[in-house]
This record gives C-alpha cells, sequence and structure tokens, in this order.
C-alpha cells in the first residue's frame, strides 16, 4: 500500500486531504501534528473585539480524519531523511512513498523588546489584547508589522490592517475614539504593497478618514513596555501590537532541507522541495521560485498550494515528474468590523472594492469553510 504523510494540519494540510480522496487516491495518508486540531487564522481578528472566543476557532478534526481515513500522529517533525522516504519525529520514524510539508511559518522574534509587543498570531495573544483593550479608557494604541530582513515578501499586512480598523470602529461604537489615539506604524512607505499600489492607497486614505495617525517609512529598532522606538523617532503607546515578519518552521533548520535565506523551504510553483523528489512543501513553509514577488502568506494560497501539492504527490507515486503548478492568486477581505474592501490580485488583474457587505460575507466564508470540518464521524 502505497503511504503519503503530510506534516500539520492547516489549511494546505486540509487542502491536501481532500485532494488526495477525491483523486480516488486509496492508499494510507498520514498525518503529523502536535494535536488533532485545525486553527482558524482568519478569524483572529475579531477574538480582541469580542465578536469571536478562541473556543469558536479551534475546531477539533477527529471527525474530519475519521470521514478522510486519515491515521493521526501525533507530534513533531524533526528531520527528514533517506531523500524524503523518511521522516524523524520526535516520537521516532515515519516512512513514506511522498511527503507534504505544511507545518506553517513562524513569527520572527529578533528585534529588542519585542516581549512587550502582543500580536494577532494566536488565540493566547488575541485574548490577550481583549483583556488589554477591555481596560483601556484612554491613551494610544500603535498598530503595526514589519516582513523578513532576508526575504521581504514574508510579511503578514492584511491582519495589521484588518485589528487596526477593526479597534477603530469598537473604540468608535464605545464611545472611546476620542480619548484613545491610534498610531499606524511600518517601516516601509507603502505598506501592504504586495495587496497592490490601489490597494494601499484605499487603505492608507481609510486611515485618514478614520482619523488614524501614519509613521511610515522608518526603519525599526525596537521596543520598550510603552514605545515603539524607530530611526525616525519613538511613538509613546499605552498597548502595541506587532506583526513580525514570517520564516519558516523552528524544526526545518537542522533538518535536512533546502532553505531559502529568509528559513523557508526551498521549492518552485509545482510545489516540489528543491533537489527531493516525492517530497513537497506547501503554504506558508515555503519559498516558492518562479512565483510572483508579492505571492501572499494566507490561507487561500495555502489551499491552492495544498492541492498542487496533493496532484504532484500522486504524478510521483505512478513515477512521474512534476507537472501541475499553483495559480499565484491573492483574494482577501480586508475587514473593519462594519464593513470592508475586498482585493483581488493575479498576474494579470487587481481588483480593490469596497462595499459595506464584505463584512457580512467574511462571516459567511467561515461558517461555509468551518462547517463541514465540525462535522463528526
Amino acid at each position: 500500500m502505497k503511504k503519503i504523510t503530510i506534516v500539520g494540519a492547516g489549511f494546505a494540510a486540509i487542502s491536501a486531504i481532500r485532494r488526495l480522496r477525491k483523486r480516488g487516491f486509496d492508499g494510507e495518508i498520514a498525518v503529523l501534528a502536535p494535536e488533532p486540531q485545525f486553527l482558524y487564522y482568519p478569524s483572529l481578528i475579531w477574538i480582541p473585539t469580542g465578536l469571536r472566543s478562541a473556543a469558536d476557532l479551534r475546531i477539533p478534526l477527529e471527525g474530519f480524519f475519521a470521514r478522510n481515513r486519515v491515521r493521526f500522529v501525533k507530534g513533531t517533525a524533526v528531520a527528514v531523511e533517506e531523500g524524503g522516504r523518511a521522516l524523524r519525529t520526535d516520537q521516532g520514524r515515519l516512512e513514506q512513498d511522498a511527503l507534504i510539508i505544511a507545518s506553517g511559518g513562524r513569527s520572527l522574534k529578533a528585534l529588542p523588546g519585542i516581549e512587550h509587543t502582543l500580536a494577532i498570531c494566536d488565540p493566547f495573544d488575541a485574548e490577550r489584547i481583549r483583556e488589554r483593550l477591555a481596560a483601556l479608557s484612554r491613551g494610544r494604541i500603535a498598530v503595526g508589522f514589519a516582513g523578513n530582513p532576508k526575504e521581504p515578501q514574508a510579511v503578514r499586512g492584511g491582519p495589521a490592517f484588518e485589528i487596526l480598523f477593526g479597534i477603530e470602529t469598537y473604540l468608535r461604537k464605545r464611545g472611546l475614539r476620542g480619548a484613545i489615539e491610534l498610531v499606524f506604524f511600518n517601516p516601509m512607505t507603502e505598506p501592504g504593497n504586495r495587496l497592490g499600489s490601489k490597494a494601499v492607497q484605499r487603505i492608507l486614505a481609510e486611515m485618514k478618514t478614520r482619523g488614524i495617525t501614519t509613521h511610515l517609512g522608518h526603519k525599526l529598532k525596537g521596543f520598550t513596555k510603552r514605545a515603539v522606538l524607530t530611526e525616525g523617532g519613538d511613538i509613546e503607546a499605552d498597548l502595541i501590537l506587532f506583526l513580525p515578519g514570517l520564516t519558516g518552521p523552528a524544526w526545518v533548520a537542522e533538518g535536512g532541507l533546502p532553505l531559502s535565506p529568509g528559513g523557508f523551504i526551498r521549492a518552485d510553483t509545482t510545489c516540489a522541495v528543491e533537489g527531493m523528489a516525492g517530497v513537497f512543501v506547501a503554504g506558508d513553509a515555503g519559498s516558492y521560485a518562479g512565483a510572483p514577488e508579492w505571492l501572499p502568506k494566507q490561507g487561500h494560497m495555502a489551499d491552492l498550494q495544498g492541492v498542487t501539492a496533493a496532484d504532484n504527490a500522486l504524478l510521483h507515486l505512478e513515477g512521474k515528474a512534476p507537472a501541475h503548478h499553483f495559480r499565484p492568486e491573492i483574494v482577501c477581505i480586508v475587514d473593519t468590523l462594519s464593513s470592508g474592501v475586498l482585493v483581488y490580485r493575479t498576474p494579470s488583474r487587481g481588483v480593490v472594492l469596497p462595499n459595506p457587505l464584505w463584512h457580512a460575507a467574511k462571516r459567511a466564508f467561515e461558517w461555509r469553510y468551518l462547517r463541514p470540518l465540525r462535522r463528526a464521524a
């Protein structure tokens, strides 16, 4: 019986599992992850303002795994061995005919004083933001993000914009907007330019309309408990929300895999890992040669890459070279808690479309995506 191992239980892994079974793969699928659980990252932005709780977004996967005949292995990866035919884990060794790495990325923690900031990258930080926000009646909140200096495109700007606009809406509804100043900071003069220039201009115009101060184009030096330190001056703040740049998962540094300068697994648009036949990467763990510079690190792109990795893994099992390429695409709604802006980008097209209905659409998509995962076996 042929065996495929998938590392991770996020967007790319879910899509790869679905694709393998849809394509008729009848062999063994093993999933290695710390827990049989899916975290719906896009809605973390709603935890600080009380629209969601952490429990709403942590989805047990036992039912999904049972329906798709997946063998779950609790643990974490350590190294890829034998050219990908074996995977060393902290719980032992797995052997497979094809390997899909979908273990996500992680945040850089290099800036001095970053422990004084809160991010929106996990439920724990999101709930701490909610507590701090609820206790604040006056002062200043600073919100910003940055990239990976060695791979600047490894950035998550969308959630930073969303938490900024969501908090502004939340404060206005509570009658506190006049007492609490909002400042957006970023080392780039055009933050979020991967979304396209039209989207950046729309987002900056929205900040101006909402009275949000901007501090752009100044290199970050670090943080203190009450300030953001930049080469263009410091920003005093009572609450600092910061999304650092991304790098690859911790285990790949010594995992026997080819890595990009930014610490991601080197691959191409077939998701095939460089120099390792039958090994594929999908989602935030990869750096994809041949893809557009603006290729996003987001759930939608991870879904597309998970499908591509699955298709090419099946070709590998037939003794064929990878032939499928993922479609580079940005599809996101920059949510404001009461409305939103749809951003769509491909190599040939870019659309920026504001509409008060996008907030409801984003909530509807969450329900549609999570409904089948919540089903029992």
